[in-house]
């Protein structure tokens, strides 16, 4: 009896592609769902370590022109309408908040010093979102993916107890391929949910680094601006 049971786990063909071919349509939408939610997740982490490195290198080339001790409004023209990184696209606003306050004199109208600071504040926000964009999928996917795989193995394992009670028997052969079926869903869940839990705490990271970062740019450009007003 062993060596039959041997002998029919060997002719089951346990791959990826045999055991989704086998597999009910419940099971099936729930492997292929798990495989898209995989293959998304992926998708963000690559586009996001492209952006941070963008927007890393961004930052370092305007830092330096902007502690170079060239005048602002020179740095604000050079710039023009195309900001080319989260820094310059702060400064610009500010810069243009500036330029929208002041008279034809050249005197700034009262609370000018407010609103360049509510303006850069907004930049900073907007700044915020868009490095966060994304990043509420991976922790979706790594919360939820191991209960949609969980819910596939069950329905799975529910089709093999139905198997054994047509067929009266419990062989290997019977129960096997929807065994590997069902696991099938659960493997694919943790395979989902591992890389989209590891990398979204290290991409929050990264973002809540970068952040402070533009953070910091608006306090110390507010404080020259500031230092300009009074004089």
């Amino acid at each position: 009896m062993e060596i039959e049971a041997v002998v029919a786990a060997q002719v089951v063909d346990f791959s990826v592609l045999s055991l989704f071919l086998q597999a009910g349509i419940v099971v099936k939408a729930v492997m292929l769902v798990l495989l898209f939610a995989s293959f998304w997740c992926w998708a963000i982490i690559f586009q996001k370590y492209i952006v941070f490195r963008r927007v890393r290198s961004h930052a370092y080339r305007f830092e330096r022109r902007f502690w170079s001790g060239d005048p602002l409004d020179e740095l604000h023209r050079a710039i023009g309408n195309a900001p080319a990184g989260p820094h310059e696209r702060i400064f610009c606003a500010a810069m243009d908040e500036r330029l929208k306050s002041s008279k034809s004199d050249g005197s700034l109208i009262a609370g000018a010093g407010q609103r360049i600071e509510r303006t850069m504040g907004l930049a900073v926000t907007r700044e915020n979102g868009r490095l966060a964009s994304g990043l509420e999928f991976l922790a979706t996917v790594g919360s939820t993916a191991p209960f949609v795989g969980l819910f596939g193995t069950v329905w799975g394992i529910m089709n093999v107890f139905q198997e054994i009670g047509v067929h009266e028997n419990t062989n290997l052969a019977v129960v096997a391929p929807g065994i590997g079926e069902a696991l099938a869903a659960t493997a694919l869940g943790l395979l989902a949910a591992i890389p989209a839990v590891v990398f979204f705490n290290n991409l929050s990271a990264a973002a809540d680094r970068l952040s402070g970062e533009f953070e910091d740019f608006a306090d110390e450009f507010s404080t020259i601006l500031s230092r300009q007003l009074d004089n």
